[in-house]
């Protein structure tokens, strides 16, 4: 209980992928790699022309995404994937809608 009533001493928050207090370094790229990828992908949802770059980086980050979530240790590490794994399949979705996966 003393950990819940005990103050920050005035410092920001700031948002920490270890939450748990040990370092799991594999999973941070993972989740990292997962939100870029899938915010690449959802971002050529915008330009019909990069359908290609959609479709591959929507399936990387859809594929690693779920691996990254399998093998994830915190919350924070999960909330990354999640919004990782949904911006993918969308821009999976529409690049295979815009042309597929070749140009």
């Amino acid at each position: 209980m003393s950990r819940v009533s005990r103050s920050t001493g005035g410092r920001p928050s700031r948002f920490r992928l270890n939450s748990d207090g040990r370092r799991h370094p594999v999973e941070n790229v993972l989740s990292v790699v997962t939100l870029v990828c899938g915010l690449v992908a959802f971002v050529s949802v915008f330009i019909p022309g990069a359908h290609a770059v959609g479709a591959w980086l929507g399936t990387v980050g859809f594929v690693g995404g779920l691996y990254s979530q399998y093998v994830s240790a915190t919350t924070a590490e999960r909330s990354l994937n999640i919004v990782g794994i949904v911006a993918s399949f969308v821009g999976v979705a529409f690049g295979i809608y815009h042309g597929g996966f070749y140009p």
